[in-house]
């Protein structure tokens, strides 16, 4: 069913002219005429009679009124539901307990007039592809992986770039430091479940054995975080890394360490991308305010692999 010849019926339903809803519609008589004689093909009824007045509903012309206005609501909010700015901004942060996640948080405090649908993709192909569909607007990423640029219409800026820390149970060798090197690490192992060949993280990882000599074990299946805190708690000669803004509850009887890593600090880049044909007005607002939020460590005494992009 033509939409246009639907609103043009009820356009002429409330002028009570076709004259009348030619002018309201910007259209031509002829025109309304058309639509009208076109829609009263597809239905099989006399919508109109004309009269020395105008027009007036016919039976039939009265009972499909209704639905008629019925009708261009639901595509009224159809389309409201995709226009730009009118529909929430899209992120996706990769998971709820990440430093992404944490950005989002800040900027929802700062804007709370923006909708927001967070949402978490696993790998950054599944994110790319969103952002190239319109499915999202933006996603928190490493970028690039060696090999693999970002494609030309994708663009990315470094938000934030997370130390690592050393999580360990209270019967570790290292438990009871107030950091430890990362010289200290070799020979140590370090157990990370949740590294997935592939990744961006996983070849984070696979940099920072290749750098460093560290002994990294991503053997077993991964539970989750729960398990892992629990066998980190129950092992001494197990610990692990983890990010320094991952949002992490654990036991009382635990007694898991948190501990900085130094000489040099291994940092974890966070980056934004988007679409650079996205015209959602939320989304320069996203990144005027990570821009000012951002901490971003391009020093010395540092480390991230060397094919990070640049801030």
């Amino acid at each position: 069913m033509d939409l246009e010849a639907v609103r043009t019926f009820a356009a002429i339903a409330d002028a009570g002219q076709f004259q009348k809803a030619a002018v309201d519609l910007s259209v031509t008589q002829q025109a309304v005429s058309k639509r009208v004689a076109a829609l009263e093909r597809d239905l099989g009824v006399r919508l109109f009679t004309r009269t020395p007045r105008g027009a007036e509903l016919t039976i039939d012309g009265q009972a499909f009124l209704p639905h008629a206005r019925e009708l261009l609501r639901v595509a009224e909010r159809a389309a409201a539901s995709v226009r730009t700015g009118r529909r929430p901004l899209r992120v996706d942060v990769i998971a709820s307990r990440v430093a992404a996640s944490g950005l989002m948080r800040g900027f929802h405090r700062a804007h709370p007039e923006i909708d927001l649908d967070v949402v978490m993709l696993f790998d950054i192909e599944a994110a790319i592809a969103a952002l190239r569909s319109g499915t999202v607007d933006a996603t928190f990423r490493a970028v690039a992986m060696p090999g693999r640029p970002l494609p030309e219409d994708i663009a990315s800026v470094r938000v934030l770039d997370e130390p690592l820390q050393l999580l360990t149970g209270p019967a570790h060798a290292l438990a009871h430091a107030r950091s430890v090197t990362v010289a200290e690490l070799v020979g140590h192992r370090i157990w990370m479940p949740g590294i997935v060949p592939g990744t961006e993280w996983g070849a984070y990882y696979d940099d920072l054995v290749a750098e460093f000599g560290l002994t990294i074990e991503a053997t077993g299946p991964n539970f989750g975080s729960d398990a892992l805190l629990d066998t980190i708690a129950d092992t001494p000669a197990l610990a692990t890394f983890m990010s320094e803004q991952t949002r992490l509850v654990w036991p009382a009887g635990h007694g898991l360490r948190r501990i900085p890593v130094t000489d040099p600090t291994p940092v974890y880049p966070h980056s934004l991308l988007w679409h650079r044909d996205n015209p959602h007005p939320a989304l320069a607002t996203l990144r005027a305010h990570l821009a000012a939020t951002a901490t971003v460590h391009d020093a010395a005494g540092t480390w991230m692999p060397g094919w990070v992009l640049p801030a």
